[in-house]
């Protein structure tokens, strides 16, 4: 089973974050990507109303990262196709997010995927170097 790792920034400051393994197991890293994506625009969502609840203003969308070419490319042209229908609940629900501009979605080098610290084992060096870029 693949694990699911967000992490939320505020204004540049890790503000929350989520690592659990996935409910469902995939054949592949691109149904994984995108149900880690789906969960990740569920908290977007919720933070965004929890914020407005509190009188603050949201402007603009908020930035996505992913490290997965084709989840990217998925989610963000609007002519590109879903060729895995057991995914197509999650597809839905991203592309929704970022038609409505809630979300804007951008690939990041897997090397600098800072959400990996809360899903895969890695070395102290690797690790102490993740650790301080989020905390820096």
């Amino acid at each position: 089973r693949s694990q699911t790792g967000v992490l939320i920034y505020l204004n540049s400051s890790p503000i929350s974050w989520f690592s659990k393994a996935q409910n469902t197991v995939e054949s592949s890293t691109f149904g994984s990507e995108f149900i880690a994506l789906r969960i990740c625009v569920e908290m977007i969502e919720a933070l965004r109303n929890k914020l407005r609840m509190f009188g603050i203003p949201i402007e603009g969308p908020a930035n996505v990262f992913c490290d997965n070419k084709s989840v990217v490319t998925n989610s963000t042209v609007p002519t590109s196709t879903l060729k895995k229908k057991h995914n197509s609940s999650a597809y839905h629900r991203v592309r929704e997010a970022v038609a409505s501009g809630i979300l804007r979605i951008a690939k990041v080098k897997t090397d600098e995927n800072l959400a990996d610290i809360l899903t895969k084992p890695l070395g102290s060096t690797k690790l102490r170097t993740m650790v301080q870029k989020i905390l820096w």
